[in-house]
């Protein structure tokens, strides 16, 4: 592995180049992969990276602006617009290189960078193949059921404009858990190993921390609409213990190109780093890759 620096936007991005042994000019199938909201390269992302990478594939990491060894302000700030941005000057860089084998990149995106990537495609992002892992797609109507509904929705919009107006007078930005279990200002409030465990996402590049202007942009996205002007080729690994089972299905069959969907067993965050659960997502993922991208392995 490998890394270098790019820009979006102004602020540097952190970038990590995954690939097998080799000429490292030789041109590859190349995979971009992003990870849950909240988190960093080095979680679930880069696991996944690194499989693809002993599989021939050139892969390609990177912390958001905000995140981990990214500059940017407003940090631990979840900003899905900012986000996409930058995913589109990742993919910039990506073309470029003389190592990514035309036809590409494909998009490997994990729980909620899925409904990111999908929206910028919609937008013309010039991706050739899309993955979702675990995806997690919502609108405003539907992630309320994780926050106690439209009162708790309420209550932390609140928050956010109190805190943007905090920042507005005093540049002061204080933040609350991304995770903790039981704290419901905490951005994951259930009980989750994966980020209490320091063997799983506890890793030590992770901030376990979030800025409440996060809920004014994650409860009013819309990662829904943008499917029906999604065409390029797709496939989507789920399970019925996944978040949002049902809006994977009305995804996929919104998107006109007719996507693949592979069902599988587990939970949310198996697929994060659980042998079983992730050998099954790469084993689709690859199958997919291997037929919609460019080059040889």
């Amino acid at each position: 592995m490998s890394s270098t620096l790019l820009t979006s936007g102004g602020d540097p991005i952190a970038v990590h180049l995954h690939q097998s042994d080799g000429d490292p000019a030789e041109p590859r199938p190349t995979v971009i992969v992003t990870g849950s909201w909240l988190t960093v390269k080095e979680q679930m992302a880069d696991h996944y990276a690194a499989a693809l990478a002993a599989r021939g594939y050139l892969a390609v990491t990177f912390d958001y602006a905000g995140f981990g060894a990214s500059g940017g302000v407003l940090r631990q700030t979840e900003i899905p617009a900012r986000k996409i941005a930058d995913l589109g000057a990742v993919v910039r860089f990506v073309r470029s290189l003389s190592a990514a084998a035309p036809g590409g990149p494909g998009l490997l995106a994990i729980c909620a960078s899925a409904q990111y990537g999908l929206t910028a495609l919609a937008a013309g992002l010039p991706i050739g193949s899309f993955a979702s892992v675990a995806g997690w797609f919502h609108d405003t109507r539907s992630v309320a059921a994780f926050y106690g509904g439209a009162d708790g929705v309420a209550a932390r919009l609140a928050r956010a404009d109190a805190a943007a107006r905090r920042f507005a007078a005093q540049g002061e930005l204080p933040t609350v858990p991304a995770y903790a279990p039981g704290d419901d200002r905490a951005g994951m409030f259930i009980e989750m190993d994966y980020y209490a465990n320091p063997e799983r996402g506890a890793v030590p590049a992770w901030r376990n921390q979030m800025t409440e202007p996060t809920w004014a942009h994650w409860l009013t996205f819309d990662g829904l609409s943008p499917a029906a002007a999604v065409s390029a080729p797709a496939v989507f690994v789920h399970s019925d213990g996944c978040v949002f089972p049902d809006h994977v299905r009305s995804v996929a069959a919104a998107m006109p190109g007719q996507p693949a969907v592979v069902w599988g067993d587990g939970e949310q965050t198996d697929y994060y780093d659980r042998p079983a659960a992730v050998g099954f997502a790469l084993d689709a993922v690859d199958e997919h890759f291997r037929s919609t991208l460019g080059g040889s392995r």
